[in-house]
């Protein structure tokens, strides 16, 4: 952890120093700032809390949102709602796994994707929906799911 890193932790530590929930308020920032809860980070934090790393992870694990292994570029979020549910979502979710051999919460070998599964996107009418990043897809049919990919792999060839 770089000397910048270990002095923003500190300072972060002295704000929450004495209210209540300190840990999980420090967690929800470090988890803001960098997308997930670095190793290095925990173990810095632990000698700062004077709590045992173990006691870090209880909590990391604990709480579905935390993270601890970083996101890719590029976060695709299916939705598992009943309407997407019905319309196909689970095909989409096998054919995404299938094309990028990736797991539910997991990240790319390449850092490229991330995918995650999620309750409901709030478009019901377009189901089935999965956004990548900001960006709503609707009515997706499990063939669509190589040429939307591949939006974001052109990006990264030209970029």
């Amino acid at each position: 952890m770089k000397a910048s890193e270990k002095k923003e932790l500190k300072a972060l530590v002295k704000k929450w120093q004495g209210k209540k929930g300190t840990l999980i308020m420090i967690l929800h920032e470090i988890q803001n700032h960098y997308g997930y809860v670095p190793k290095d980070v925990s173990e810095v934090l632990s000698e700062l809390l004077d709590i045992p790393l173990a006691r870090i992870y209880e909590v990391i694990t604990f709480y579905h949102y935390f993270n601890l292994e970083a996101p890719g570029k590029h976060k695709i979020s299916v939705c598992m709602g009943t309407a997407c549910y019905l319309k196909g979502a689970p095909e989409l979710v096998a054919q995404i796994k299938d094309i990028l051999n990736i797991e539910e919460g997991g990240t790319t070998k390449d850092g490229l994707f991330s995918l995650e599964l999620v309750r409901c996107l709030g478009c019901c009418g377009l189901a089935p929906v999965l956004t990548i990043d900001e960006k709503v897809y609707g009515n997706v049919k499990k063939a669509d799911i190589s040429n939307i990919l591949s939006e974001y792999t052109k990006q990264e060839v030209s970029a």
